[in-house]
């Protein structure tokens, strides 16, 4: 497909390409529990930017878990707490600092946020597609109506003007691909297939992308199913189903934390479910809960009752513990919303 798309965001990039052309040494970074859309960006951005002969640093709060450590084959992304020396001054002397994926600072952490806000760096820029974060950055290219944090590098890497190639579509491909549920989520437009078509023709691989994104789970993760199957309940009239997970279960499972991603998901492929939660205990003692909706329950307003965010059909948030009383708490609120729908 030769013929270009043009920009289908309400987004102006016009400071976004005046901040990156002026810069040299550029950072950026991903939210906490880096998932596919955010890893594809980073990975698909920092190559863009090695085009135009820039120095890019990509940090993340957290490792990139086991199952996709084939997007980033080469170990390009940087565990904050893991930085060398040299890597922390080039991080606090930027000369510009990109967040992608996030504009909250409970979902950049702690180390991050110090980053971003240090007044010894250039520039802060936001690409992000959630509809609910803090008012941070100088230039902020947010548009929650967007598919996917992917989408919007698709356009960025556009606005400055480099071509895309296999080393760019690959990544980016599995950003938009991911974030989309494989193109079935209702987010997925027809502008995400034509940016989807462009980046296979630039050399991004479907079938083999869809079977490291789907086909490569641990048994770990295999049985955590299993046991999130058997500790789960129908509520809301048969509509919606809670599972929840105990540090016992991951034990049990020999899973880990990232083994739990996308577990709410398996409930929607019930027949008459609208609503799908997962409670998952975590390390700290903290609980952290994943909402899914397939009506008209706002998801990210439900989360936010909890001090968490998202999208109206997906969000998350967490809860101080214990664990019966968090799940009570998000098992009521979810009850409160959809009644509210009548």
């Amino acid at each position: 497909m030769n013929a270009k798309i043009a920009n289908r965001s309400s987004i102006d990039w016009t400071d976004f390409r005046n901040v990156v052309s002026n810069a040299h040494n550029i950072v950026i970074i991903g939210h906490l529990r880096p998932d596919g859309d955010t890893i594809g960006c980073l990975l698909a951005l920092k190559r863009a930017l090695d085009v135009m002969g820039k120095k890019v640093l990509l940090l993340d709060g957290h490792a990139v878990p086991p199952a996709l450590a084939f997007v980033d084959r080469n170990g390009e992304i940087r565990k904050i707490a893991e930085m060398t020396d040299e890597e922390r001054a080039f991080a606090n002397k930027a000369d510009a600092v990109v967040s992608v994926d996030v504009s909250a600072w409970g979902q950049l952490g702690s180390e991050a946020s110090e980053i971003f806000k240090s007044e010894t760096n250039g520039k802060k820029i936001v690409i992000d597609h959630h509809a609910v974060g803090d008012e941070i950055g100088d230039v902020r290219c947010v548009d929650p109506n967007a598919d996917s944090a992917g989408s919007l590098v698709f356009e960025a890497i556009r606005a400055l003007g480099v071509p895309f190639n296999k080393e760019i579509a690959d990544p980016l491909f599995v950003a938009i691909s991911s974030d989309t549920g494989w193109f079935r989520f209702q987010s997925t437009t027809a502008d995400t297939l034509r940016r989807a078509a462009e980046l296979v023709d630039a050399g991004a691989t479907i079938d083999e992308t869809y079977r490291l994104l789907n086909e490569q789970e641990s048994f770990g993760r295999f049985k955590l199913l299993g046991a999130a199957a058997t500790n789960c309940e129908r509520f809301l009239n048969g509509k919606g189903v809670f599972m929840r997970l105990t540090q016992k279960d991951f034990e049990a499972a020999g899973a880990i934390p990232a083994d739990s991603e996308d577990l709410v998901n398996t409930p929607l492929r019930v027949a008459g479910t609208e609503v799908a939660v997962i409670a998952i205990e975590q390390k700290d003692g903290t609980v952290k809960a994943s909402f899914r909706s397939r009506c008209d329950l706002d998801c990210g307003k439900l989360a936010r009752e909890f001090g968490g965010g998202g999208h109206a059909r997906a969000a998350g948030a967490s809860h101080p513990g214990d664990f019966e009383t968090a799940c009570d708490d998000f098992k009521s609120k979810t009850i409160e919303y959809y009644e509210a729908l009548k």
